[in-house]
């Protein structure tokens, strides 16, 4: 096996890039969701899953760490703008900010708004987008920290600092939903490993194992549940598309790709082997 691409996100909830080469540190690949938009009516970090048009914007970065973001249309603003939060709030129909990422003690700008309604189990239907006879995820496969707040303080990811997906899942998805339109996009993965001829998801037999990448060591933690963010619209190629999540929850055990963390920092690159630790 061998590292196929390396994706870098300079905005959470947006579309990024890929890259040839990255660092890995404790919060994943360096320069990775380095910025998020707020919701200023919520209160709290947005996400594709509440404000699906995020998916639609793609991010890059600029001069000193600042960010370009374009919208639907080609038209870009970037953070050095001053008319930035009005220009995102005017796409996205409500207020929002963006914010660069906050230091760890900040943990009012991280911490999750109260269920809104006080239907709990309606609005994580809601998010994870599961019809009626479809079950929810299993909730143990996502950190303690995720019950307080919307990212680990700190840190701008979901979950976890890596999200790891083969070659293979790409395929077998396109083969199982030949309907749909799959692109990596949909899925948001940190790192997409080549895993030649494998049938199937061979990451779903990698839960506990440590692999050693260029100079850094990630070990896997389990697979990651899927939520409504792969069933939105990216470009009018890549429409909205709820077929596949079903494919998803009825076939792969509601999870596409691997959490993982890294044990131990260090640089990769696209064509390094994955060696089993």
């Amino acid at each position: 096996m061998k590292l196929d691409t390396i994706w870098q996100y300079p905005v959470k909830s947006m579309i990024g890039g890929t890259v040839e080469s990255a660092v890995l540190d404790e919060v994943g690949i360096v320069g990775d969701r380095t910025w998020a938009v707020r919701d200023e009516d919520a209160g709290v970090i947005a996400n594709t899953r509440k404000l699906g048009g995020l998916m639609r914007f793609a991010a890059r970065y600029g001069d000193g760490g600042s960010v370009t973001i374009t919208l639907p249309g080609a038209r870009t603003v970037a953070s050095t703008d001053p008319d930035v939060d009005s220009v995102l709030s005017a796409e996205l129909g409500r207020p929002v900010s963006l914010w660069q990422r906050p230091a760890a003690e900040q943990l009012d700008f991280y911490r999750r708004a109260p269920f809104g309604d006080g239907d709990m189990m309606e609005e994580l239907r809601t998010i994870f987008a599961r019809e009626g006879d479809e079950p929810l995820p299993d909730f143990t496969k996502f950190p303690a920290v995720s019950l307080e707040y919307e990212t680990p303080p700190g840190a701008l990811y979901d979950c976890y600092p890596l999200m790891i997906m083969s070659t293979s899942a790409l395929r077998s998805i396109a083969a199982a939903v030949p309907g749909s339109v799959i692109d990596v996009r949909r899925f948001r993965p940190s790192l997409v490993v080549d895993t030649g001829d494998a049938p199937g998801h061979p990451e779903f037999d990698w839960t506990g194992q440590r692999f050693a990448i260029g100079t850094a060591v990630v070990e896997v933690i389990n697979d990651c549940p899927r939520c409504a963010a792969i069933t939105r619209e990216i470009t009018p190629d890549v429409p909205a598309d709820r077929a596949i999540l079903r494919h998803v929850v009825k076939d792969l055990g509601q999870a596409v790709g691997m959490y993982a963390r890294v044990v131990q920092p260090g640089r990769v690159g696209v064509g390094d082997a994955l060696e089993r630790l």
